[in-house]
């Protein structure tokens, strides 16, 4: 028996790239525009992004400084898409529910540690 497949992966080729593209455009846009943590996040990774970039620091110390900046935001991206999901199945009161977007809050809250341990660890070492 064949497998239903959804209209959006019918695209191939450099169709479904630039397709994927504007997804993500959307997606982003979306963010922005919805999501308060989001907009803070981006906030913070511009500005830190700044930072990293003026400090007196090697080329890989300067990647880990913004990748981590750069991971807060794609975990919270996705804890938002699971937190939407789970509003359109149901915004009734549930466990399994709220343990969905309790999981997806500890893994942002985990990357913002990971952040901050990444930006002690290369300032003290800068700076000390």
């Amino acid at each position: 028996m064949e497998q239903p497949v959804s209209q959006f992966k019918s695209k191939s080729g450099l169709k479904r790239i630039f397709a994927a593209f504007f997804y993500s455009i959307d997606g982003l846009k979306s963010a922005w525009n919805n999501e308060h943590a989001f907009r803070q996040e981006v906030v913070l990774a511009a500005i830190g992004t700044v930072i990293a970039l003026m400090l007196k620091i090697s080329a890989f110390q300067k990647f880990v400084l913004i990748g981590v900046l750069v991971l807060v935001l794609i975990v919270e991206l996705l804890n938002s898409a699971l937190e939407a999901v789970v509003d359109r199945i149901s915004l009734e009161h549930h466990p399994l529910s709220k343990n969905a977007k309790d999981y997806g809050s500890a893994a942002v809250a985990l990357t913002v540690c990971l952040a901050l341990a990444a930006w002690g660890l290369v300032l003290f070492y800068r700076f000390y």
